[in-house]
């Protein structure tokens, strides 16, 4: 399905067009109404309910000017994706007929029935109320004939049931604990820290008619059989290769239907895989850019069902070729129009950026342990460590000027900064290019990157929203740390000083700006004593260790109860996957695999018998029979591994359940996949039922 163009000069019309914006909102309410909601949203008072139901009917007729009939509160329970229930605009007259309406009531709160979203115990299945609760922050708009409203989701006692609720408290608390180290420097104009986030998307597309039939694709999200193809991305000519025109009509609806919802798509381009491309955003306020980030994931799918094709959102679709994360740029910014994270033309000189910068490294360094866990997930697993993505050991890359100020500064006291200079490129009539003063490193977990860190750890099919959580949250305490002593100090200026060369001191082991793919990096970290928390079961115990629960209580972002809700259920939830995956395998081996096998065995042992009738031999032939029937042998005994697998490892204890199946279930898949795999390379082409990687990855 093509697109429609939109000409250059509608591009600024175009651009939030179906968004309740502020700009909308500041034409069309009233003038105190927008007043007092605008204090809401910049300073987070409380709405009162007289403005929310002129800003309700204000919302109403915009959305039915757009075509509306419905409103949803559109939320993101932990189920990992978005939800939404729709209700429309009409309700009954005495006379049998309808009327139009939207009241503030009707915008503030909703209630979906909460018994089938997961709780991890915070709620019984027959407990069923839950409230959506909106958020002002974060602009309503439009799409198919319905008007969203993001909003929170808690449970009828007040437990966050969602992954929105903590994220917003956690911006709160770094923006107060933020606020009170500008106070101690001086700063009386600032009132509010918001964090900022640029999340890079990156993502599988192929042919929909290939995707259909692949059953693992379908139901799990990733391939459990595919041998490796003749070429994958050893040429490395797919990375910022030209787009394929199917491929580039797609990205160009993806992008308009984007920026209608005033979703800041910038960069588009082809990645390291085949098949593999990525999508980058301008930066925003978190908790608008993880509802935009929702918005992407799911256009993509949306637009590419359109396009014939199918996106594919899991961190390692493919075995063998490169796998996609989300790569999550993280800053600091003031009210006031300072980003906290920008260094300046001398940094050595920016007491106040140093001092931040030295909290968010104690965090990272202190709090490894909850920022690895935010990033954890089974499709994670699989690309975490693998020459691809960061391993799974946090540390920080600051770079040259940087470390060497660090370096300065624990020795004594820094007194210059090593500056960049020019790029001269020796050809006349190419610039001279400014060269920044230090270069980038895609190996690193946690990379500076001139005014923002990126964490690039976290799995792209993830929200965004508990990796910002944890992130906030881990520097919320820091900064509180740095305040508390800056506020008492005699002198600021000194006080800073002795800060920032205690936490280098004392935190430098996690700054590494070298290959962290490297071999010698992993035995290097484990003398640092940097922790490597290979598997999500590992990780997700960091949820609730005495440390962690402090930690989210003190700053108010998450209850004991919540972090253990929370617990059961990614636990609940990697063995369902692992599960599914397993019971798929099984599906595909039994009834597709297997078959096709066997009839290519049968065919071959046919043509043998006709050959030697005919009186002569075929050794060839005869050598690929015995390989295919002690290939199906074992793929057979392992069909029954893998079945005996699902049938053990039961347990009371959840955490040792999802153990047993990484040890095992996983183990017993893997297994069968390398004959799978094996069968694959033997039987003929013609019979053989699933569309290989070459198909997939080569024919979109």
């Amino acid at each position: 399905m093509a697109s429609e163009i939109i000409p250059q000069e509608s591009l600024e019309n175009t651009f939030g067009s179906n968004v309740f914006s502020e700009a909308v909102m500041r034409t069309r309410l009233p003038k105190a109404t927008f007043k007092a909601l605008k204090k809401t949203i910049d300073e987070g008072l409380p709405l009162d309910p007289t403005v929310a139901d002129i800003v309700a009917n204000t919302m109403k007729d915009w959305a039915i000017e757009k075509g509306a009939t419905h409103f949803t509160h559109w939320f993101q329970p932990m189920t990992g994706i978005t939800a939404e229930k729709h209700d429309s605009f009409i309700s009954p007259t005495s006379d049998g007929k309808i009327i139009v309406e939207f009241s503030g009531k009707e915008l503030i709160k909703g209630e979906p029935d909460a018994s089938s979203f997961p709780s991890g115990g915070l709620r019984s299945t027959f407990e069923a109320r839950g409230y959506t609760a909106w958020d002002c922050t974060s602009p309503a708009f439009y799409k198919n004939n319905t008007l969203y409203i993001p909003t929170a989701f808690c449970s009828y006692t007040g437990e966050a049931l969602d992954k929105k609720t903590p994220l917003l408290r956690s911006m709160q608390a770094l923006s107060k604990q933020a606020v009170r180290i500008l106070r101690a420097f001086g700063n009386t104009t600032a009132t509010k820290v918001t964090t900022t986030v640029g999340p890079e998307q990156e993502y599988f597309v192929i042919d929909k008619k290939l995707y259909e039939k692949r059953k693992d694709l379908i139901l799990t999200g990733r391939t459990l059989f595919g041998s490796k193809p003749p070429k994958g991305q050893e040429l490395e000519d797919h990375y910022f290769g030209i787009l394929k025109e199917r491929i580039a009509a797609f990205m160009l609806e993806v992008d308009q239907e984007l920026w209608k919802l005033g979703v800041l798509s910038k960069t588009k381009h082809n990645e390291v895989a085949p098949a593999q491309h990525e999508l980058a955003p301008i930066f925003t306020t978190t908790n608008i850019a993880t509802d935009h980030n929702q918005l992407v994931m799911e256009t993509l799918k949306k637009v590419a069902n359109r396009h014939g094709l199918v996106a594919l959102l899991h961190e390692k679709p493919f075995a063998g070729v490169n796998g996609s994360g989300k790569h999550n740029n993280w800053s600091m910014a003031s009210n006031d129009g300072q980003n906290l994270l920008e260094p300046g033309k001398t940094p050595h000189d920016n007491e106040q950026f140093l001092v931040f910068l030295a909290a968010v490294l104690e965090a990272v360094d202190e709090y490894a342990d909850v920022l690895r866990v935010s990033a954890a997930n089974p499709g994670n697993d699989h690309r975490l460590g693998a020459n691809e993505a960061p391993p799974a050991i946090i540390s920080a890359f600051l770079g040259e000027q940087l470390t060497d100020i660090l370096e300065q500064i624990e020795n004594g006291g820094a007194k210059s900064s090593k500056s960049g200079g020019e790029l001269k490129l020796g050809v006349t009539t190419l610039p001279a290019l400014p060269k920044d003063a230090t270069d980038r490193n895609r190996t690193s977990p946690f990379a500076f990157t001139g005014n923002k860190f990126e964490f690039r750890m976290v799995a792209s099919s993830a929200s965004i929203a508990e990796p910002n959580t944890a992130l906030n949250t881990i520097v919320a305490e820091t900064l509180s740390r740095v305040a508390d002593r800056l506020e008492k100090a005699k002198d600021v200026d000194a006080e800073a000083q002795a800060i920032v060369k205690e936490i280098i001191k004392k935190h430098k082991r996690i700054i590494f700006n070298g290959n962290n793919y490297a071999e010698e990096w992993l035995v290097e970290a484990e003398k640092r004593g940097l922790p490597n928390i290979k598997s999500t079961v590992a990780a997700i115990s960091a949820l609730i260790t005495d440390k962690t629960v402090k930690l989210y209580e003190k700053h108010g972002v998450l209850t004991k109860e919540e972090l253990h809700s929370r617990y059961e259920i990614y636990l609940e939830n990697y063995i369902k996957v692992i599960n599914i995956e397993a019971l798929t395998a099984l599906d595909m081996s039994k009834r597709e695999i297997l078959p096709a096998s066997l009839e290519f065995a049968g065919t071959v042992a046919s043509e043998i018998a006709a050959i030697k009738s005919a009186g002569s031999k075929s050794s060839a032939a005869e050598k690929l029979l015995a390989e295919l029937t002690a290939t199906i042998d074992s793929f057979g005994k392992n069909i029954e591994a893998l079945e005996a697998s699902l049938a053990g490892g039961h347990s009371t204890s959840v955490f040792k359940h999802a153990e047993y199946h990484r040890d095992v279930v996983f183990t017993a898949m893997a297994a069968l996949r390398i004959d799978g795999d094996k069968l694959e390379t033997l039987v003929d082409e013609r019979v053989w039922p699933l569309p290989t990687y070459a198909d997939l990855l080569f024919r979109v």
